[in-house]
């Protein structure tokens, strides 16, 4: 099973690192317009090999993607200082229409998987470029959530004292600073949390969320002041969502791909529960009882993300 990675920064370079401790696939090609950075990534990560999981890991040129089941897309530019956000989607957009095509024409029939922030509107372009090509919307996705979701489900786990795998909880709508933390929906071992934490006699009060709010909407801003930049996290994000697709796993994550409507915004990409498997997205996002007040805060994520993709329409015709 042949993986393909284009962009091999932080993220994606950690993202090979984390196929390879998982023994994700078995062979992994790595691509970027910065050839040496490429091939010596592709050596490094390959001398990790004999402490892990063998596959074989090698820098490669976009005819090497043939023949990929998965292709992440984690290629982009830089915001420079003074640039609006939305100058910074208009490059971006530009890198994407260069890029998708390419992955499209050699890997024709891969599921691709886009890293490239903002991610929500990024998988918009990405698949509007890939469309055009014939590649249905269902094997076009984004990262999403994924990370904002462990983030809390850990952090739920750390405060009432259990493993984190036994606590479900999402986080919807942007990756970003609008992100809704459905708490109305989270369970721990499939009791709703406040039942839980009423038995256990452990605080979930409004000062509690709002900590667990802040940490896990400010974790990267966090991160980032501390060291530049977050990678582990999205790696093993990547790492996780590759491996469900090539074991054809159909488990829900919290991914971005373009939806007709998502809490009352039309043709937009924001992140919600979505059934993943071998050949892509399957079906609708996954319904979930929200509160009035977690809709409202998904309606105004979703808003924010649909005006900017507008924005981006309207600079770019050909979007």
């Amino acid at each position: 099973m042949k993986v393909g990675i284009v962009g091999t920064g932080m993220v994606g370079a950690t993202a090979a690192y984390a196929l390879i401790m998982r023994g994700v696939g078995r062979e992994i090609v790595l691509i970027d317009i910065n050839q040496a950075r490429t091939q010596a990534e592709a050596d490094d990560l390959y001398h990790a090999v004999p402490f892990a999981h063998a596959l074989d890991i090698h820098a490669g040129d976009y005819p090497d993607l043939a023949g990929c089941r998965v292709v992440i897309v984690a290629a982009g530019v830089g915001q420079k200082p003074g640039e609006t956000r939305l100058e910074l989607l208009g490059r971006n957009a530009v890198v994407f229409k260069d890029v998708i095509p390419k992955v499209v024409t050699h890997a024709p029939n891969a599921i691709i998987v886009v890293a490239t922030n903002p991610v929500d509107i990024m998988t918009h372009v990405a698949a509007k470029v890939a469309g055009k090509l014939g590649v249905p919307s269902s094997r076009v996705f984004g990262s999403g959530t994924t990370l904002d979701t462990a983030r809390f489900r850990a952090l739920v786990a750390r405060h009432v004292g259990v493993d984190a795998r036994h606590v479900h909880a999402y986080v919807l709508g942007e990756h970003g600073d609008s992100e809704v933390l459905a708490w109305s929906t989270a369970t721990v071992g499939g009791v709703p949390l406040a039942e839980w934490c009423t038995h256990r006699g452990i605080a979930l009060d409004d000062e509690v969320k709002q900590r667990i709010d802040y940490n896990v909407r400010n974790a990267a801003y966090t991160i980032i002041n501390g060291k530049g930049a977050t990678y582990y996290g999205i790696g093993s994000a990547l790492a996780r969502i590759t491996d469900i697709v090539l074991r054809d796993e159909r488990a829900i994550l919290t991914i971005c791909t373009p939806q007709p409507e998502i809490a009352g915004v039309k043709e937009v990409t924001v992140a919600m529960p979505f059934l993943l498997g071998g050949s892509g997205v399957i079906g609708g996002h996954h319904p979930l009882g929200l509160s009035s007040d977690e809709q409202q805060k998904l309606h105004k994520s979703a808003s924010l993300i649909r005006a900017l993709i507008s924005e981006l329409e309207a600079q770019d015709g050909e979007l």
